[in-house]
Parts: structure tokens; C-alpha cells; sequence
């Protein structure tokens, strides 16, 4: 082992997107809350990234290098990314040298790249997460000497070259387990009504936003019906403006965000959730136990995102619509209909909570004390 000091040290990674950060900060609020030391605990990621930003708003020690996704096809571009993930790797030895982690723990992303080189050189025990159905390629390649991998699905053990899987589920947030529907409604200021929830992720979703505009035209204003709609930072001003254009200021029943970063709030709100297929928003999805209507972004690496959706739809826990069928018409039909369905919300509603792990958290962080005693 690389650390023989007597307190441990923990490494944690894992960024680009939510579905990558949450469950990282979710682990480490899970170590604090064991008796870590917050000094003993570092978040690897790169300073320009949303794992930044959300790091700082915790309070956790950052260490920043600069790693990039990984060019599909060899030409120069590829040859600057391996020179670039050279410099990460040895800005990642740095750290090492400097803290001496006792375990690595990385929650997939080509940021996890640079530091699990390292460890696996220089045989520092390390544990993986990885949330989707197909495990990305970060988490394939370094599965084999893992002390342990830990996945959301049972279907993502066949694609990993290790025997020490664990199906754990996704880490979600503690507030999911402790804030009622009522005290979450309260929280946003939101009537006692039946809530639509839009989100697109927390880079947003165009197809998303331009398809829900028909939604709010129809219900805008409605006593009986409060919206919640996360438009991602890059669509914020283009979606306000359409709206404004539409009804000059903002209905009294629309909550409107580029992100937000309570999303357990908004989600304990909910009735109806229309989102993408990400794996942290299905977790959370199912920790709140909502029925959903998915729409897989259809660019994501071995569209894993529609295999996701898939899944859910196949054990009746969920909708889907095709990023290429998505349209105004379609989501609205697709909204209105499951409104008027109260046995179809229940039983997508039931289905959704049934596949929800609360203790994934905790079973991970089992699995990370392991690797450090071995």
C-alpha cells in the first residue's frame, strides 16, 4: 500500500457532468458523515469544469488537472489528447507524492483517467462506480484490477472483465430520504398542486426545451398545475426570451431555472418529470418515485442513454420518446395523457421506487473501507 500513515487518504473523481459529480459528492458527504476528516479528502477534477464549481460550493479540497474526452479516431488531434493526458498524469503523480491517498475512488469520465493511471502503476487500491447500463469506456479499461466496481444495473456486470462487481445502485443525495413532498413544496414556495417538472440535464437539452414550450402555452397560469423548468445554463436566455415574447412576463405558475442546484427539492415536488435518461436523474427519479417521460440524448458514447430509458420502460417504470419523435406535439400529448391516467402515474410511480437503492452510498462506502484494510 502506497499511504502507511495512520490516517487514511482519500482521492475522489469523477466530473464533465452531473451524472459523474453527484454521486462522488454523495460518497464523500457519506465519509464525513463516518468520521473522515473533510483535510484527508480530495475531489480530482479539472478547475474548468461543473465538478469545480460544485466542489467549491461543498467546501472539499480540489486538485485540478486538465484531462479531455478522448478522440474516437487517430489523427493529430489524437496524438495532442495523449500528449495532454501525459501532462494530467503527471500533474495526478504530483498529488500522489504530495498526499499520499490510501484509496482512489472514481465515478467514471475521462477525468478519472489521469489519477487511476497512477494508482494502477504505482498499486494504490482503487474502487470504481459506474451508473449507466453500458459502463464507459474509463470504467471497462481499468475494471480488471479494481479492488471492486460497484453498478447501478444488474445488466452492466457483462461488460466489465471482473468477477468483483457490485450492483449498489446510484449514490443519491441523504436530503432524498429526509424532506417530504410537503416540506419540499413549502421550500419553493409552490401550491399544493399537481407539479411538472422539465429538466435536461445540467448542460440542458434543446430538443427538451423546444418541445416543452406548448406545454406551458396550455397550462400556463392554471390554478390546478405548478411547472418547474431547468433550461441548462446555454439555453437560459433563448428559452426566457421565447417565453417573454409569448405571454410578456413569466406565468405566475412557472418556476424557471438555468440550473438548479437543489434538484432534490424540485424533484420531491414533482408529480411528472419529462427528462433525459441520465443515470443520476434516474436515480433520483426513483428515489423520489416518480413516473417519467424519458427522452435519451441521442449523441451520448454507445448510447447508453436510450439503454438506460429502455430498461425502465421494459420494467414498466417509465415512458420514452425518441430524441427524433420529440416534438411539441408529441410531449404534450404524452404529458396530458399520463395526467389524465391516474392508474398509469401509479403504477409508473411504484415500478420507479421499486428499483431504487437508498443504501448505495453506504454500500459503497463499505466496499472503499475494504480496499484501504486489504
Amino acid at each position: 500500500m502506497f499511504n502507511n500513515k495512520k490516517e487514511k487518504v482519500y482521492f475522489i473523481t469523477g466530473g464533465g457532468t452531473g451524472g459523474h459529480i453527484y454521486p462522488a459528492v454523495a460518497i464523500i458527504n457519506e465519509l464525513k458523515k463516518e468520521g473522515v476528516d473533510n483535510k484527508n479528502i480530495f475531489y480530482l477534477g479539472n478547475k474548468k469544469n461543473l465538478e469545480y464549481e460544485i466542489a467549491q460550493k461543498y467546501g472539499f479540497n480540489f486538485l485540478s488537472y486538465s484531462a479531455k474526452g478522448m478522440p474516437r479516431k487517430f489523427t493529430f488531434k489524437f496524438i495532442i489528447w495523449m500528449f495532454g493526458l501525459f501532462v494530467s498524469c503527471l500533474k495526478a503523480l504530483q498529488y500522489v507524492f504530495k498526499y499520499q491517498p490510501s484509496v482512489v475512488f472514481a465515478t467514471g469520465g475521462y477525468i478519472c483517467a489521469p489519477i487511476l493511471f497512477c494508482a494502477l502503476i504505482l498499486r494504490i487500491p482503487y474502487v470504481l462506480h459506474d451508473s449507466d447500463i453500458q459502463p464507459g469506456i474509463v470504467t471497462r479499461f481499468f475494471s480488471k484490477s479494481a479492488k471492486s466496481v460497484s453498478v447501478s444495473f444488474d445488466e452492466a456486470k457483462k461488460y466489465l472483465n471482473t468477477n468483483r462487481v457490485f450492483v449498489n445502485g446510484n449514490p443519491v443525495r441523504q436530503e432524498f430520504m429526509n424532506i417530504s413532498k410537503k416540506q419540499a413544496r413549502e421550500e419553493l414556495s409552490l401550491k399544493d398542486a399537481f407539479t411538472i417538472l422539465i429538466m435536461g440535464g445540467s448542460l440542458g437539452a434543446r430538443t427538451i426545451n423546444n418541445s416543452s414550450f406548448k406545454i406551458l402555452k396550455e397550462y400556463a397560469n392554471k390554478e390546478n398545475i405548478e411547472i418547474i423548468w431547468q433550461t441548462g445554463k446555454k439555453n437560459f436566455d433563448e428559452v426566457t426570451k421565447k417565453i417573454l415574447e409569448e405571454f410578456q412576463v413569466l406565468p405566475d405558475n412557472l418556476v424557471l431555472q438555468p440550473f438548479i442546484e437543489k434538484m432534490y427539492l424540485a424533484l420531491l415536488s414533482s408529480d411528472l418529470v419529462v427528462s433525459r435518461a441520465g443515470s443520476l436523474s434516474l436515480s433520483e427519479i426513483c428515489a423520489s418515485s416518480l413516473p417519467s417521460i424519458l427522452i435519451p440524448y441521442p449523441y451520448a458514447s454507445c448510447d447508453h442513454q436510450k439503454k438506460n430509458a429502455m430498461n425502465f420502460v421494459e420494467n414498466h417504470a417509465a415512458i420514452m420518446i425518441e430524441d427524433k419523435d420529440c416534438n411539441s406535439e408529441t410531449l404534450f400529448e404524452a404529458v396530458d395523457s399520463l395526467m389524465n391516467d391516474k392508474k398509469l402515474l401509479s403504477d409508473l410511480s411504484y415500478n420507479a421506487y421499486k428499483r431504487a437503492k437508498l443504501n448505495a452510498s453506504i454500500e459503497i462506502v463499505k466496499q472503499i473501507n475494504k480496499a484501504v484494510e486489504k
